[in-house]
């Protein structure tokens, strides 16, 4: 059976499988530019490229995982 948007309702299971795991990687890449941002601070220097790019990845995967939501009809 589909849903509204043409997807079954495994495969909107499976999409909000996959925006959660999504969630989860936004947030270690939250982490992860954070101890950029904080080894920089300590170091006395400027904001690091790193932590623009890593910025930009966890926005990528966070839109990815509301479309998914989106989807699964969360």
């Amino acid at each position: 059976m589909t849903a509204g948007d043409g997807i079954s309702t495994a495969d909107q299971a499976q999409a909000a499988t996959i925006a959660e795991r999504l969630g989860d990687i936004g947030e270690q890449l939250d982490d992860l530019a954070l101890s950029v941002l904080r080894e920089a601070a300590e170091a006395g220097a400027e904001r690091p490229v790193a932590d623009k790019r890593l910025t930009q990845a966890r926005r990528s995967v966070e839109k990815a995982a509301h479309v998914l939501e989106a989807l699964a009809g969360d």
